[in-house]
């Protein structure tokens, strides 16, 4: 299928279809006439990378475990472990940004947000 079909189906732009050609994630063939053909195969693929990536995943942890989860015997057990590695990701950045909210928090009324807590000034 050309570009402008896989976007309508897909519910995409074509420049976000050639992004993601140029980023590897999706790939056509050149007709003779110089236009992009997809495979079927591509808008169910699409989806995909959509939710992962409201998921928090980045394009490139995408990519690297699009082809794993393909080629996995069991997809649902592979999916599973990723998502269980990005909760601990999440749970890691969480903690992160608890200790940032606390840090500030403690800053708050010194008359100097950019003193060390303790510091005298």
């Amino acid at each position: 299928m050309r570009i402008g079909e896989l976007a309508a189906q897909a519910g995409l732009t074509r420049d976000t279809i050639r992004f993601y050609e140029k980023v590897g994630l999706v790939s056509g063939r050149r007709l003779p006439n110089g236009y992009r053909d997809f495979p079927p195969e591509t808008v169910p693929w699409l989806a995909y990378v959509r939710t992962a990536q409201t998921l928090g995943f980045s394009l490139a942890e995408i990519a690297r475990h699009g082809a794993e989860l393909r080629d996995a015997p069991d997809a649902a057990e592979a999916l599973s472990a990723l998502f269980e590695d990005k909760i601990r990701v999440v749970d890691a950045r969480m903690a992160e940004l608890a200790a940032l909210r606390a840090d500030l928090q403690a800053r708050v009324g010194t008359g100097c947000p950019m003193r060390a807590v303790g510091q005298a000034g």
